[in-house]
């Protein structure tokens, strides 16, 4: 095992720690890159997200953050539904148009990749490991995000290949499983 040892760039115990400090911390951790998919067929747009995960298994639900900022956030407050796309290694140049860093927006992010309809008619990408159409069941308004709870509607799952990855500011993949002894 490779282990380095921790820098000695430390905060003192305070409320306020440093944004900077805090965003390099958290680049430390790898997530799974999911696409957030707002909006319909006049007006859809979405955004790259890691923080998503199970809130509960029964009844099934979706939590996720996003920015109060974001265009998407405005879309989402008014159609309350959402797509979550579980995103595959080999996607990331679909994953970096919905990242918003080149300027492309809208309904501009969506091209370049073959998208269906759920239920709630929600857009999903067609070869996403997995998708999720839910309904906005509850937000919560923190800091300069909101806190999203979805309740899942249906679920598509293609369940080939592996997850495509952030971290450090970069797309990674798993490249296979990890043997422990």
């Amino acid at each position: 095992m490779n282990s380095a040892a921790p820098t000695e760039n430390t905060t003192p115990n305070t409320t306020d720690v440093p944004v900077q400090q805090f965003r390099q911390a958290m680049r430390e951790l790898a997530g799974a890159v999911s696409i957030i998919t707002v909006g319909d067929e006049y007006n859809r747009t979405g955004f790259v997200a890691t923080s998503v995960s199970s809130f509960s298994a029964e009844p099934p639900r979706i939590i996720l953050c996003i920015s109060l900022t974001s265009s998407s956030w405005a879309v989402l407050s008014k159609t309350h539904r959402f797509g979550v796309n579980f995103m595959r290694e080999g996607e990331d140049a679909i994953a970096s148009r919905f990242t918003g860093f080149g300027g492309i927006k809208g309904e501009a992010r969506y091209e370049g990749a073959e998208w269906i309809g759920l239920p709630t008619g929600t857009q999903v990408l067609k070869d996403a490991l997995a998708s999720i159409d839910c309904t906005l069941e509850e937000s919560l308004e923190r800091h300069d995000h909101a806190i999203v709870i979805g309740k899942v509607e249906s679920i598509r799952i293609c369940d080939q290949g592996s997850p495509l990855l952030w971290f450090k500011s970069k797309f990674y993949s798993m490249g296979g499983p990890v043997v422990t002894t």
